[in-house]
């Protein structure tokens, strides 16, 4: 057993640390409030290689291994957890192309992914179709040489912002095996986009995007037809570790904040760490939090390794942004008055985590995935 980052890993890990807390820690509330994206971001976290770890490094990438994504999400996340979106979508896209497309469309649609210099979204889900992605409806209906794209997809992150996105429409008949994926120019005038108003993750958003008869030929298929629905699942047991962590670094310092405050805020004669009271949910919640980033790295560890990755992955789903939430919580009230104010980034922290006990699966959902591998299939949900 190795409870250790290796010492390029470590070094990575200072560095983001220095960058994060430098140029992402004080626009974390601004740009919240703002509702909007700052236009350069993109290009500073590409700076750090942030917008490429997945991507092989002959694309102009970094081609990181999972746990140094991992580290990077959780270490971004302690600064900025909205600004963690662009890592997450550009990794979980990374993955799903490399593992799909073919080299002439890597090389084409890759190096800008890495760069910075575009914007990626997964377009998978639909008003009708959540959870119940493999049942999902947008049609890509024939037309000569291709296809034309017509339905909606709603809850897109960075919806409002994406340049193109790996879109998920029904080629075929019923189920998953009806479904291909995908490389949408999402500039085209045949897709318009409505902005979704919601309680977190606002400086990224969300959105719906109306496809009207988009044109899409053979050389944008992901793949093979009809495979589309596979290859998301499969780079979903990969994101649902990377979320955790980012839940997990977010947390992270939503506690370091309240066990500052409790060493240095006095009441009753002495710091109000002192009584018990203070000081024990604080610790439960650390140590829930600990366990919550273990599933998490072994996730990502078992990826690596080659090894089946699957039941950790959907344990750190459900069970780190639930933590991460409690976490969060529990360091507002130590702040008491202090923490209900706007100018606490506590409040802000709470609404941000929260989205992810929904996003990229919802709790049940990760956990009828681990039941039916613990229990076995005949004998589980």
């Amino acid at each position: 057993m190795h409870y250790a980052f290796y010492a390029d890993q470590e070094t990575f890990r200072r560095e983001l640390a220095t960058f994060a807390q430098k140029v992402l820690a004080p626009h974390y509330q601004p740009d919240d409030r703002a509702g909007r994206m700052r236009p350069e971001l993109p290009r500073e976290m590409a700076s750090m290689g942030l917008t490429g770890l997945r991507v092989p490094e002959r694309f102009g990438g970094q081609e990181a291994d999972a746990v140094t994504t991992g580290l990077a999400a959780e270490e971004v996340s302690r600064a900025d957890i909205n600004a963690c979106y662009i890592l997450l979508v550009a990794a979980l896209n990374a993955d799903i192309l490399v593992g799909n497309a073919s080299e002439e469309q890597l090389a084409r649609w890759l190096p800008p992914i890495a760069d910075g210099s575009v914007l990626s979204a997964l377009v998978l889900t639909e008003p009708e179709h959540g959870s119940d992605a493999a049942n999902l409806s947008l049609r890509a209906q024939p037309d000569g040489a291709g296809w034309r794209l017509t339905g909606e997809k709603t809850s897109i992150s960075m919806g409002m912002l994406a340049d193109t996105g790996i879109v998920f429409a029904r080629t075929g008949g019923p189920g998953a095996r009806g479904v291909s994926a995908f490389y949408v120019d999402l500039h085209d005038d045949r897709i318009a986009r409505t902005a979704l108003d919601d309680h977190g993750g606002r400086a990224i958003g969300r959105a719906s995007l109306h496809f009207d008869g988009v044109p899409v030929g053979r050389d944008e298929l992901i793949g093979q037809e009809g495979a589309g629905f596979v290859s998301v699942m499969q780079g979903f047991d990969y994101s649902r570790a990377v979320i955790g962590l980012m839940c997990v670094g977010i947390a992270e310092a939503a506690l370091d904040d309240a066990l500052d405050y409790a060493r240095t805020r006095e009441a009753f004669g002495g710091p109000i760490g002192r009584n018990q009271g203070v000081a024990f949910p604080l610790v439960e919640q650390a140590t829930r939090l600990a366990g919550a980033r273990h599933i998490c790295y072994e996730a990502l560890w078992r990826k690596d390794q080659g090894l089946d990755h699957t039941v950790a992955a959907n344990m750190a789903k459900w069970f780190a942004p639930k933590t991460a939430g409690e976490v969060v919580h529990q360091a507002l009230l130590t702040f008491g008055h202090a923490g209900w104010g706007s100018d606490s980034p506590q409040g802000q922290r709470l609404r941000d985590v929260m989205a992810f006990e929904i996003a990229d699966g919802t709790a049940q959902v990760a956990k009828l995935v681990v039941a039916r591998h613990l229990l076995g299939r005949k004998f589980a949900p």
